[in-house]
C-alpha cells in the first residue's frame, strides 16, 4: 500500500480515517479529491479494509461468456429443432466479476482440455462461490440470461443455490426508463461514455472451441471488459432504478441514507403524496430520491384527511 503524506502519524487514526471516508462516500472518485491522492491509491487503501467495511450490501457485477450448441439441421430455414438433434448442449466459457467501487476483478476461464471436453464443472464452481457473497447481483440482461443460465449450471453440477441475493437488471432498468433507439450494452456504453465494448467477432468464440489459448486469454480480456463497462452503465443508470434493493435494509443505521447508494448526503426536496399521506422527499448527493418513512402529517390533518372509496 502506498503511502499517504497526508495521513495521521497513527496507524490506527490512519485506519479509522479512512474507514470513515470509506463509509460516508459512495465515490472512490470523490474520495480522491478529499484526500487529493490518486485514484489507484484509493482503491489500494479500499481493497485493504475491504473486510471492515460491512456498512454496506456487497454488490456483485458479472458477465459470463458461453459456447453454443451443435445441432443437426436440415436447413438454415425457420424451423423447429427437437431435443435429438443436440450433438453438443452449451457450455459456459468464461466469467467476470468485481464488487462495486472495489479494484480487483475476479474471473475464470475453461482450459484448453476443459474446451475440449465441454466440461465447465470447475468455473461453475468458482462462479457459485462469488455468487454465495453478494447480497446484490448486477447484470445486463440478468433474467432472461445470466441468471438463468448460472442457476442451468448450479442444478446439472449438483450445487445448492446460492444464498439469497436480490438482482438488479441494467436492461431493463434502461428499457424502462428511457427510449434509446438500442439497448445493446455496447450502445449504451457509447453514450455514456464514448466507448462501448471492446471489438471481436464471432471467429474468437470459434478459436476459444478449438482450444486455442491465445483465444482464451483475448476471450477473458473481453469478459473483464463487460464487466469494467457494466459497473459504469449501473451506476449510470442507478438514481433512476426506483425498484432499487434498499441498502438501508444492509446497513446499521444510525441516521437516513439513500437507498440507492446508502449515502447519507441527504437533502430534502419536497413533498411525496400517496393516496392516503405525505412524506419528505430527500434526494441523495448520487441523484436518487427517496423519502422519510415517518409521516408529514399532523395527527390533526390525519384525522380529517377523506380516503377516496375502491372502484
Amino acid at each position: 500500500m502506498e503511502k499517504d503524506y497526508r495521513a495521521p502519524v497513527s496507524k490506527e487514526l490512519f485506519k479509522q480515517e479512512w474507514l470513515s471516508l470509506f463509509k460516508k462516500e459512495n465515490s472512490l472518485e470523490k474520495i480522491t479529491t478529499i484526500k487529493n491522492c490518486s485514484l489507484k491509491h484509493v482503491k489500494n487503501i479500499y481493497s485493504y479494509y475491504k473486510d471492515e467495511i460491512k456498512n454496506k450490501p456487497r454488490i456483485l457485477l458479472f458477465d459470463i461468456e458461453t459456447l453454443p450448441l451443435h445441432v443437426r439441421v436440415w436447413g438454415l430455414h425457420k424451423q423447429r429443432i427437437p431435443h435429438t438433434n443436440i450433438i453438443h448442449d452449451w457450455v459456459m466459457l468464461s466469467w467476470s466479476g468485481k464488487w462495486l467501487m472495489e479494484a480487483e476483478m475476479y474471473s475464470d476461464i475453461l482450459t484448453s482440455k476443459e474446451v475440449l471436453k465441454r466440461n465447465d464443472k470447475r468455473i461453475t464452481k468458482s462462479m457459485w462461490k462469488m455468487i454465495d457473497e453478494a447480497d446484490i447481483i448486477v447484470a445486463h440482461n440478468l433474467f432472461r440470461f445470466d441468471n438463468r443460465r448460472i442457476n442451468t449450471k448450479f442444478f446439472l453440477h449438483g450445487l445448492n443455490p446460492p444464498s439469497p441475493y436480490q438482482g438488479i437488471d441494467t436492461l431493463k432498468q434502461y428499457q424502462k426508463n428511457f427510449a434509446l433507439s438500442s439497448y445493446k450494452l455496447d450502445y449504451i456504453g457509447e453514450l455514456i461514455r464514448n466507448k462501448g465494448k471492446t471489438p471481436t467477432d464471432y471467429s474468437l468464440w470459434i478459436a476459444c472451441e478449438e482450444g486455442k489459448q491465445s483465444a482464451l486469454d483475448e476471450m477473458l480480456q473481453y469478459n473483464k471488459d463487460d464487466v469494467t463497462l457494466l459497473e459504469e452503465v449501473y451506476l449510470k443508470v442507478r438514481p433512476w432504478i426506483k425498484s432499487h434493493p434498499n441498502t438501508g435494509l444492509y446497513m446499521n443505521l444510525e441516521k437516513p441514507v439513500c437507498t440507492n447508494c446508502g449515502s447519507t448526503e441527504l437533502k430534502e426536496c419536497g413533498i411525496y403524496v400517496t393516496p392516503a399521506n405525505r412524506y419528505v422527499a430527500m434526494r441523495c448527493v448520487c441523484g436518487a430520491i427517496g423519502r422519510l418513512k415517518a409521516s408529514a402529517m399532523s395527527k390533526e390533518e390525519s384525522k380529517n384527511l377523506i380516503i377516496r372509496v375502491a372502484r
